[in-house]
């Protein structure tokens, strides 16, 4: 996998056009300048705790004694439910009902930014090729940085594109995340019964 590869696979999980309206609609109460802030802010710690992940997924992995493969599959697994909500939203939305206040850590930065597949993806880049985490921290920041863009001009987007844009460019990037998530499964069961892949 390339850096640009690995980015646009991070990209995906992310979800930056999806989170537009959930975004607008947690931040809406506050002034325009709390609201740069806060986004800010929730984006810096997922993007410490992606990063937290990428450098020791490794050492997490072997203190549980859990296979690359076990998180594969999990990751594949979750990520898949993830594509399949973005593809059929629940009625309450995505993300369900949104908490009342300025939100702290949940649930803009975790789930919504650095989300249990992305979690996962980034530990299994860095503990299937350990030797690559320059790289791989790159990728993230390249995803991240792109993700934080969307999300700061998320008023500007939704104006320009509207509701029905968004939720259409959504189930796009929905329907890739399912693709993503079986071949993410797909990689692991074989990796796990020792198969080649063809």
């Amino acid at each position: 996998m390339t850096i640009a590869s690995a980015a646009l696979l991070l990209f995906l999980i992310l979800d930056p056009l999806g989170n537009i309206p959930v975004f607008l609609g947690m931040l809406r109460r506050l002034p325009p300048r709390r609201q740069r802030i806060v986004l800010a802010r929730e984006l810096l710690i997922a993007l410490g705790v992606l990063m937290l992940f990428l450098w020791a997924g490794k050492y997490v992995l072997e203190l549980m004694h859990l296979r690359q493969e076990s998180v594969s599959i999990a990751g594949g697994i979750v990520l898949f439910l993830i594509g399949l909500r973005m593809i059929f939203p629940p009625p309450q939305g995505l993300m369900g009902e949104l908490p009342e206040g300025e939100p702290f850590i949940v649930p803009m930065a975790i789930p919504l930014v650095a989300g249990p597949s992305g979690m996962a993806a980034v530990m299994l880049m860095g503990s299937s090729e350990p030797e690559r985490l320059g790289e791989w921290s790159l990728a993230l920041l390249l995803a991240w940085a792109a993700t934080a863009a969307i999300l700061f001009s998320s008023t500007w987007l939704y104006r320009l594109l509207g509701m029905r844009a968004l939720i259409a460019m959504e189930r796009l990037m929905g329907m890739l995340l399912v693709a993503i998530s079986v071949q993410m499964l797909l990689d692991g069961v074989v990796g796990y019964l020792g198969l080649t892949p063809g």
